[in-house]
């Protein structure tokens, strides 16, 4: 499918006008699934940028919206976090001329941005209960203490000290909120279900597993994936890898799989 790309400017947010990049399938069918995507960067990067994640779920027929989310307040929490609810929460009440009333609105992002998501997730779920129906989560960035095993493969993509860097920036206010660190919430119950999606080679593998696995352990849905090594994952957030692309296919049968499954799960809710 055609994927079209086209830059916006939300306004009307309680934190004033956000600029976003919009990724939408050129035909896609009624009730598309809206994605508010957070892109990567070791919560450092501001601008509007382009997401190949985003351009590739545009693709099975979603609307994704990347947001500039960092520039308005700045990079450290919990700036970015307001800035990010501000949105959802726009969507959840107006969808912001996006979909329609059977759109499913989902909040996801890679790296930093999947951080963001998950904590939108978490605050989704303690003040604005049910208007979530989904997180997408590529790879998050959720662990300030760097210190799970996979972790040590950092220094092979070159992203070692930038993480370091970035977490040192976001946490700069010396708040460990578990909204700025989900890896440390204990108090998981109750929020949207959840996709998953990493990589054998990934340094990011294992605080994706660990909060997966929390997640199920707090009775979430989860769909969990991990690709095989060599597909260029690590690429989506600024890892040093040459092979591109290979990831795509499989993430949008996955994506798809998500989608239908919490459709599936939201009209068994409204019949009972």
């Amino acid at each position: 499918m055609t994927v079209l790309i086209k830059d916006m400017t939300l306004d009307k947010l309680a934190i004033g006008p956000v600029s976003a990049r919009i990724y939408q399938g050129e035909e896609y069918g009624k009730g598309p699934p809206v994605l508010l995507y957070f892109h990567g960067g070791a919560f450092l990067k501001t601008g509007l940028q382009d997401s190949a994640v985003a351009e590739c779920l545009a693709g099975t027929g979603a609307i994704v919206v990347v947001p500039d989310y960092n520039s308005p307040l700045g990079c450290a929490f919990p700036k970015p976090l307001e800035v990010g609810f501000a949105l959802f929460s726009y969507f959840a009440k107006k969808r912001a001329g996006f979909g329609d009333r059977k759109s499913l609105l989902l909040v996801g992002g890679e790296e930093s941005g999947g951080n963001v998501a998950t904590a939108i997730a978490l605050k989704a779920r303690d003040y604005l209960a049910d208007e979530l129906d989904g997180q997408v989560l590529m790879s998050p960035l959720l662990d300030p203490f760097m210190g799970q095993p996979s972790m040590q493969k950092a220094d092979g993509i070159g992203m070692r000290e930038h993480w370091a860097a970035g977490w040192s920036e976001y946490l700069s206010a010396g708040v460990c909120h578990p909204y700025a660190a989900p890896s440390m919430c204990s108090r998981l119950n109750g929020v949207a279900a959840a996709l998953t999606i990493s990589a054998a080679d990934d340094p990011l593998l294992d605080e994706t597993q660990v909060y997966a696995k929390k997640l199920e352990a707090a009775g979430v849905n989860v769909h969990c994936k991990i690709l095989p090594e060599g597909l260029g994952w690590t690429s989506i957030y600024g890892g040093q890898d040459c092979r591109q692309g290979c990831w795509k296919d499989p993430v949008r049968k996955e994506f798809n799989d998500f989608v239908t499954d919490v459709r599936t799960q939201r009209c068994e809710l409204k019949t009972k």
